[in-house]
């Protein structure tokens, strides 16, 4: 008979997903079950990499992005097990927790529902662990801020449920989607997932319809998951507060009384407002605030400049500069020396000065040659534009060392990746990760070993000392950033060892067996948190930034010769609507050829860029088979300069008017 039937949602997360199904596959050793995964139309590689590694799961390959309710009713729709759970992709589960979950629902008739206790991946507890119901007034305590100033409240606290023992088994109202597990008896008299969500607030809705089925929802801390939750970014996009708070208004007027539901709609509204009003002013000012302050700074720099040359060279008999000067034409020198830096890579991040001081030179020169272009009457001075120039650059410098003196995030100057790891694993597999760290982009200063057992005994020059050294090992030696082998431990051992470690600040990586990646972070929405072979050129924020400009400036270019373009595309409708989208940002001008990658194992993942109009195969007059089509897509995103969508687009112009 089978017990647990695990669900697992994927939307291009390929490299999480591989970590957590080494982890499900570990945790079936226990409890009899099956696995099934819903992928979302995702165009990573996830579809093949399953297939490849995880032959023994059922795949449903979606040829849409469905959305989360629909693509968990699939699966629940044909599961066999007496219990479903529904997980996350960014998860990793202990090898015993399927059995302690099943086991606790056996013992409890009355459970409908159980969600378990976890942690981030620093260690941190989530309190969305365990959550109440979200009526009016918990709504508005958590909207207003109160839940969090008071989080262990009975009144304040109730969303997250604070004053609950997060180490004691509690009956809550809502479970979290990233674990819930289900009895499928229960489903089968409440109900499925309500598809009238597409993202967030399915779980709250499922929840509540298994506590008005006269069931009982549980909050278990027996066991323990991670979970790469993707939160902080998540909520400083406006899309998401869009998206999760209209989730809630559909679940109020689903459940609550017109009344309630009116009271709770206007408080979302206002939510909505503010939350998306903080988002957008939060990402301004994140992006604006450095170059905001340099050109504060210069302009005061340039206008002592200008004050002092006028009296002292210039106009010495008497006389001054056109207030044009100080009003248009500085402001006009400014913003082209701060678009050349951004342009040339000095607002990234770390840091890298000469990026900043080639921006400078580079706008100088742009703005001598308009200066002998212009009307002799607007030509001030030359030395002006030098001078500011060198001080403009001389301010741009003080003001990143004194970032990187005061440790703002990521102002770092030089590589940010210079970090002391320590890597926990007996001698193979730690060689082997060791190995695979030094083919990414990451410089460490130093890697340090520790070994699972006592190995270390054996291999006294290779390892640092054992596992029980951990705490000291990290003190002494001062490491940044941990690498456990998920070979060598068990995900238990590294969930506690996580959890005991959080106050020590050090970041942890897990490397999943036989795999070309570490995964790890608080968040799957950074790359920074992942390391892979460094094939990802064209993830590097100076490709992003000149592949969106090139996209742009091409559909720019092709606004106004529309008429003569239409002459030329085979799709005149559909180029009308790609010059549209591209210059929106829905899509670019050249992308992977995506369809066909997925029918092929990938044990890379390529990175995630937008869909493209055209494909690096376009330009080839013969057909390729899938081996080619995925070498050209690895190449084009290994080897990527903007040259190459120059290319692309002008040799098969003919195509851009192609749907995708």
């Amino acid at each position: 008979m089978i017990k647990i039937t695990v669900i697992i949602v994927n939307y291009n997360v390929a490299y999480f997903l591989e970590q957590c199904l080494h982890s499900v596959k570990k945790a079936l050793q226990h409890v009899q079950g099956e696995v099934i995964v819903v992928d979302n139309n995702s165009v990573d590689g996830s579809v093949a990499m399953v297939q490849h590694k995880f032959p023994e799961f059922l795949m449903i390959a979606n040829k849409q992005n469905t959305g989360f309710s629909f693509a968990n009713n699939q699966a629940l729709k044909i599961a066999k097990g007496a219990y479903c759970l529904l997980l996350n992709p960014d998860t990793v589960v202990e090898e015993d927790t399927f059995k302690k979950v099943v086991d606790f629902m056996d013992q409890h008739d009355d459970a409908g529902g159980l969600g378990v206790k976890m942690i981030d991946g620093k260690g941190n507890f989530l309190p969305e662990s365990k959550r109440g119901l979200p009526t009016p007034s918990v709504a508005f305590y958590k909207i207003f801020g109160l839940s969090f100033l008071f989080p262990q409240s009975k009144l304040f606290g109730k969303y997250h449920l604070g004053y609950l023992d997060k180490e004691k088994t509690h009956e809550v109202e809502i479970l979290s989607g990233a674990f819930m597990l289900m009895r499928k008896s229960v489903l089968d008299k409440v109900g499925l997932l309500d598809e009238a969500f597409f993202m967030y607030g399915e779980d709250i809705d499922l929840s509540y319809r298994i506590i008005k089925g006269g069931y009982k929802n549980y909050y278990f801390p027996g066991t323990s998951i991670i979970h790469y939750k993707g939160e902080s970014t998540k909520k400083s996009s406006v899309n998401y507060v869009f998206v999760f708070y209209k989730a809630m208004v559909i679940f109020a007027r689903k459940h609550f009384s017109d009344k309630n539901a009116n009271l709770f709609s206007l408080l979302i509204n206002i939510a909505i407002y503010l939350r998306a009003g903080a988002a957008i002013a939060t990402r301004f000012i994140k992006r604006l605030l450095l170059p905001s302050a340099e050109a504060s700074l210069i302009y005061s720099a340039l206008y002592c400049l200008v004050n002092y040359w006028e009296k002292n060279v210039k106009y010495i008999e008497g006389g001054k500069y056109p207030e044009a000067l100080l009003s248009l034409i500085i402001p006009v020198y400014i913003i082209i020396w701060l678009v050349t830096v951004w342009i040339l890579g000095g607002y990234d991040k770390p840091i890298k000065l000469i990026k900043i001081i080639k921006g400078y030179t580079i706008g100088t020169a742009l703005i001598l040659v308009a200066y002998a272009l212009i009307p002799e009457d607007l030509r001030f001075s030359r030395a002006i534009i030098l001078l500011g120039a060198t001080a403009a650059i001389i301010i741009s410098l003080l003001l990143r060392f004194l970032l990187h003196s005061l440790k703002f995030d990521g102002y770092k100057i030089g590589s940010a990746q210079h970090k002391r790891f320590l890597i926990v694993g007996n001698y193979e597999e730690s060689k082997r990760v060791a190995e695979l760290l030094e083919k990414t982009s990451i410089v460490p200063s130093s890697i340090l070993f520790l070994s699972v057992d006592e190995q270390w005994e054996k291999y006294p020059d290779y390892f640092t000392g054992s596992l029980s050294q951990l705490e000291e090992s990290i003190m002494i030696h001062k490491v940044d950033e941990i690498i456990f082998c998920a070979k060598d431990l068990s995900s238990q051992k590294i969930i506690e060892l996580m959890s005991r470690l959080v106050q020590t600040n050090v970041d942890f990586k897990i490397a999943p067996p036989e795999s070309l990646f570490l995964v790890g972070s608080n968040s799957i929405d950074s790359a920074g948190d992942l390391y892979v072979i460094d094939i990802n050129s064209i993830a590097k924020p100076e490709n992003k930034r000149n592949k969106r400009l090139f996209d742009i400036f091409a559909s720019l270019l092709m606004f106004p010769l529309l008429p003569f373009l239409l002459l030329v595309v085979e799709q005149k409708l559909g180029f009308i609507k790609n010059v549209i989208a591209v210059f929106f940002g829905l899509k670019s001008w050249v992308g992977y050829n995506a369809k066909q990658q997925l029918e092929e194992p990938i044990l890379k993942p390529l990175p995630i860029i937008k869909k493209g109009v055209l494909s690096p195969t376009d330009v080839l007059k013969i057909k390729t088979n899938i081996t080619n089509t995925n070498k050209l897509n690895l190449l084009y995103s290994k080897d990527y300069t903007v040259w190459q969508d120059v290319k692309i687009v002008l040799k098969a112009f003919k195509k851009l008017g192609r749907g995708v």
